[in-house]
């Protein structure tokens, strides 16, 4: 009987280390970042990630705001009342400027990395 409790608690340890393990890797895989929109500016201004991650904006004014691509490079987002959010996943690295639609002296910018781990 106690070989039995014994052989399921190794077993057990094996096994939650392992789904640990994948949880720990799916998240270094994927994360996010926050980006808050104050007093008509984005803070930060410029953002530095890593491809694969995914950008919130929220909208922090007590005004209307909405994000676009100054290329084109992502959808732009619906107009963005108090505390609405916007997010968008940066897969390829490059610089994307982007800028309020409805604000258009409003601009930031987002520096996307390779991911190399």
């Amino acid at each position: 009987m106690m070989r039995s409790v014994i052989a399921a608690a190794i077993f057990g340890a094996i096994v939650g280390s392992g789904l640990a393990g994948g949880v720990l890797e799916a998240r270094a895989q994927t994360s996010s970042s926050a980006l808050a929109i104050h007093n008509f500016t984005f803070t930060p201004q410029t953002l530095t990630v890593k491809a694969g991650t995914t950008v919130t904006w929220t909208n922090k004014d007590d005004t209307p705001h909405g994000i676009a691509s100054a290329d084109n490079a992502f959808k732009k987002s619906q107009a963005l009342d108090t505390d609405d959010s916007y997010s968008f996943t940066f897969a390829t690295p490059g610089t994307y400027q982007y800028f309020c639609y409805v604000h258009p002296f409003m601009k930031g910018t987002i520096v996307v990395q390779a991911n190399n781990g």
